[in-house]
């Protein structure tokens, strides 16, 4: 899958490679991220180690890597791609996040994942969209890594009401027994796809069916966190 317009998403300027999306100038430009806690993706003051709230209780992933925080520009062309039936902005949206990845991957803080696993949609809201935002964005990481992607590994059970609105222990209610894991996945390090990670309710319930699976670790990557 390759991105389609041969300008920039962000300036509009002509690119070189259109399959970049974003050029260098406005990657440059992008908002510097704070120092956050390696583990839930909140301002901590140390990058290199889990903050108070990790370590009083630690969640159920080893990592939380993101893009971008969840502002302008990059969460209007989140939003773009999530609900405007824009799915070529996938490709540039991953390789944003491979950038950052990669980053964390030469500090030596992040193992490369064996396997790739994205959240799943209900049948229903897929049909509704005609496309699994995560999916999209699992596909080229997964090829451009050199990791196995299952995309039917996890599942939807049943359709939930949209997270947007709800209070963080309404999202916890929302998403009781919603999803289950169809692939046998011990011992392996994983890696779960969203393209935005808010309270994170929706990645806690993925990961305790995920680590009942006895698997070695778990990243969450995502494109934006909110703070």
């Amino acid at each position: 899958m390759f991105t389609l317009a041969s300008r920039c998403w962000l300036c509009q300027q002509p690119l070189q490679l259109a399959k970049h999306g974003i050029c260098s100038l406005c990657l440059r430009q992008l908002p510097i991220i704070p120092v956050c806690c390696p583990c839930c993706g909140l301002p901590g003051g140390d990058a290199g180690q889990a903050c108070g709230r990790c370590q009083l209780k630690p969640p159920g992933w080893q990592a939380l890597i993101f893009a971008q925080l969840y502002q302008p520009p990059i969460s209007t062309l989140l939003l773009r791609f999530k609900f405007s039936a824009v799915p070529e902005l996938a490709v540039p949206l991953a390789r944003l996040f491979l950038m950052r990845w990669l980053e964390r991957w030469r500090e030596g803080s992040v193992v490369r994942p064996q396997i790739v696993l994205s959240i799943p949609l209900h049948l229903r809201r897929y049909r509704q969209r005609g496309y699994n935002q995560s999916d999209l964005l699992a596909r080229p990481l997964a090829r451009w890594l050199g990791c196995e992607y299952f995309p039917a590994a996890l599942q939807r059970q049943r359709a939930t009401p949209s997270q947007q609105k709800l209070s963080e222990r309404e999202r916890k209610r929302n998403l009781q027994r919603a999803f289950c894991c169809t692939q046998r996945l011990a011992g392996k390090h994983i890696a779960l796809i969203d393209d935005v990670v808010t309270t994170g309710s929706t990645i806690s319930e993925v990961a305790k069916i995920l680590n009942k699976e006895d698997i070695a670790s778990l990243q969450i990557w995502c494109i934006c966190r909110t703070l």
